[in-house]
């Protein structure tokens, strides 16, 4: 029988003062295991990697990052690409200091314009990429932090920019939230109505100077 092994057991080991987790063949780590399990150094004997069950039907996404971003998002493009996505990386590429406005303006517009069917945006805490993404009409940019909240927005809000942020999230983390967030489905119904309500108030504010 499988099981999950979560953080709160890895922070029992190491407070134990353990150098090694050990696991059967079928004990499955939560990504925020992964992520304790590394950054404390302990070595796994007989472990595994989290599952991911990512969908098969190509996406096509854009995705860009700020200077605390960088790392981070190359570590997704690689996975993205592995899953058999299509990926426009829009920078920035190195750790010299940039402004995110460019950078999520870049992306957002994009996603605006249909070019991509969903932007992936990474900063240090999430939040300033998603408040200057959700400038631009018909953006709904959301700044994700579990699994819970990228299936929420995804299902209920019908987000098609995700931000993530580098410096909140490690990068088990990451790619399972993605992971959630791009297998998730719109559920309509009451939720239009309500995104409906958003629309009106962004048309009403909106110079459509874009």
């Amino acid at each position: 029988m499988k099981k999950a092994v979560t953080e709160d057991e890895i922070v029992k080991l190491i407070k134990n003062g353990a150098s090694e987790v050990h696991l059967t063949k079928d004990d499955i780590l939560t990504p925020l295991a992964i992520d304790r399990i590394r950054s404390a150094g302990l070595q796994i004997i007989r472990g595994g990697n989290s599952a991911q069950t990512f969908s098969s039907q190509s996406k096509k996404i854009v995705i860009g990052s700020d200077h605390t971003g960088v790392k981070a998002k190359k570590i997704l493009v690689e996975w993205l690409k592995s899953k058999s996505c299509e990926v426009l990386d829009i920078g920035t590429y190195n750790e010299d200091s940039v402004d995110y406005p460019d950078i999520a303006f870049n992306a957002a517009s994009r996603v605006a314009n249909k070019e991509f069917d969903y932007g992936i945006l990474i900063d240090a805490t999430g939040i300033p990429s998603a408040i200057t993404a959700n400038k631009i009409p018909g953006i709904r940019a959301a700044t994700c932090y579990n699994e819970f909240s990228a299936k929420s927005s995804r299902e209920h809000n019908n987000a098609n920019v995700l931000v993530l942020g580098a410096k909140s999230l490690g990068e088990e983390t990451i790619k399972s939230v993605t992971d959630v967030w791009l297998n998730s489905n719109f559920l309509g119904d009451r939720h239009q109505r309500r995104l409906d309500k958003i629309t009106a108030i962004e048309q009403k504010y909106s110079k459509n100077e874009m």
